[in-house]
């Protein structure tokens, strides 16, 4: 209501001739209402200013992280349905240990998985490859598409359960083979791309298309269980709709127009939405270029393009908004979150009281080894031995202590060309070659 008060005020005094000898302009002549109105309206218009504050951490604090477990799957290209990882054991010896031959000369997907022993990995042609690091070598070799579709790079979503990959891709196909009995299980066509990770759950899969529909499909079968559309953008950004799982009945979508939706896996009904664009009228200017969400047994942890937001896992209200973006997806472990800022900021926060424990810009700390620092630089955040390890794209590795204390820089003994992921105490990833690395 004040902001329309404001916009009247505004409206009159740009279509009225007053003079400056008539003093209207004069603070004297204004009512302490109307300021109360113009600063009002001051505020909602100025633009938001960028995060850029220094928190240290109490000497008090103490951090109660459950102890480095031994991981030895990575079933979901987010490890977990939460899109969470955990505190992982890891050697640091920071030397390689095995490395394969080429996997493809094709271009691979940045994500992996990896199952009894098996890394999973899919290239733009559309092969899925199955390398066993016990055998050391490629055990099963797999393409879905005929030579009508030779010509189109194929970006590939997928998960592994009991040997059987889950396939949706950018040409509406949605298959599942078994790389075990090395044959195809079911396969389908909804004729309109795929755009997100997918989720199990109760023997279905969710999946999402560029439409912004969300499919809840028949693991077994192939078949469609329910559709449930949300708002379509016709303007096609970088965003890629993402899926997150809590209890195995509250499934969590968040699409490209900037929605959350939260979906009772029991009955298929919507319980709740809200949206997190800036504004309803998509242009270029406006598009929603959040990062994927994070899920806990309490709430949703979402990063926009300017905000970062905590919300009521059974409500859909926002519990806490801070002023700042994640430059790739938020870390949480335990009841703990981490965050890589747009600008350089390595933020933790404690998600039972909702209060930042520590700020600090990392691009300003006094070490020859963190300098020019930008956002495309980061790759991955790991907890590993209680300690945040930050992948660089030049394959870079920053080490802090859990209280944002910077502890060394290592350099991997190969190029990463894709995202990290911890197996057995040991990092796994793809290098510039098409090979995997495994360094311990």
């Amino acid at each position: 209501m004040k902001l329309f008060f404001a916009l009247i005020i505004l409206f009159l005094l740009n279509n009225c001739s007053f003079d400056n000898k008539s003093g209207i302009w004069e603070n004297k002549n204004i009512s302490s209402y109307e300021k109360k109105i113009f600063k009002e309206f001051k505020e909602i218009s100025n633009s938001e200013e960028i995060y850029n504050i220094t928190i240290p951490i109490s000497d008090k604090y103490i951090f109660n992280l459950t102890q480095p477990i031994k991981n030895n799957s990575w079933n979901d290209i987010y490890f977990s349905s939460e899109n969470n990882t955990k505190n992982f054991k890891f050697n640091n010896l920071n030397k390689i240990i095995f490395k394969s031959n080429k996997l493809s000369k094709n271009s691979l997907n940045r994500y992996k998985l990896f199952e009894k022993g098996n890394l999973i990995v899919n290239d733009e042609k559309g092969n899925i490859i199955v390398y066993s690091i016990k055998e050391k070598r490629i055990i099963s070799k797999y393409n879905f598409y005929k030579k009508k579709f030779k010509k189109i790079k194929k970006k590939l979503n997928i998960i592994v359960e009991n040997n059987v990959i889950f396939v949706a891709d950018n040409l509406g196909y949605f298959y599942a083979y078994n790389y075990e009995l090395k044959r195809v299980i079911w396969a389908k066509n909804y004729k309109v791309p795929f755009s997100s990770n997918l989720k199990i759950f109760n023997n279905k899969i969710a999946v999402s298309n560029q439409n912004n529909n969300l499919y809840i499909i028949n693991k077994k079968t192939g078949d469609l269980f329910k559709l449930i559309p949300t708002e379509e953008t016709f303007i096609k950004n970088k965003f890629i709709n993402n899926l997150s799982i809590v209890d195995e009945n509250k499934l969590f979508f968040l699409n490209s127009f900037g929605s959350l939706y939260s979906i009772n896996t029991d009955n298929m009904s919507v319980n709740w939405f809200n949206n997190f664009n800036k504004s309803f009228t998509l242009s270029p200017s406006n598009l929603f270029l959040g990062k994927e969400l994070v899920s806990t047994d309490k709430e949703i942890i979402i990063s926009t393009n300017s905000k970062t937001y905590l919300i009521d896992l059974d409500t859909g209200s926002i519990l806490k908004k801070f002023n700042f973006s994640s430059s790739i997806k938020p870390l949480v472990v335990d009841n703990f979150a981490f965050f890589l800022t747009k600008n350089n900021f390595l933020i933790a926060l404690n998600l039972d009281t909702k209060k930042i424990l520590y700020s600090y810009d990392i691009s300003k700390l006094k070490k020859k080894e963190i300098k020019k620092l930008n956002n495309d630089l980061y790759k991955n955040m790991m907890i590993l031995n209680n300690n945040i390890f930050i992948f660089l794209n030049d394959s870079r590795i920053l080490i802090f202590d859990i209280y944002g204390n910077f502890k060394n820089k290592q350099k991997l003994p190969s190029k990463i060309n894709s995202i990290p992921i911890n197996i057995n105490n040991s990092i796994l990833f793809l290098n510039n070659k098409n090979k995997l690395v495994v360094v311990n």
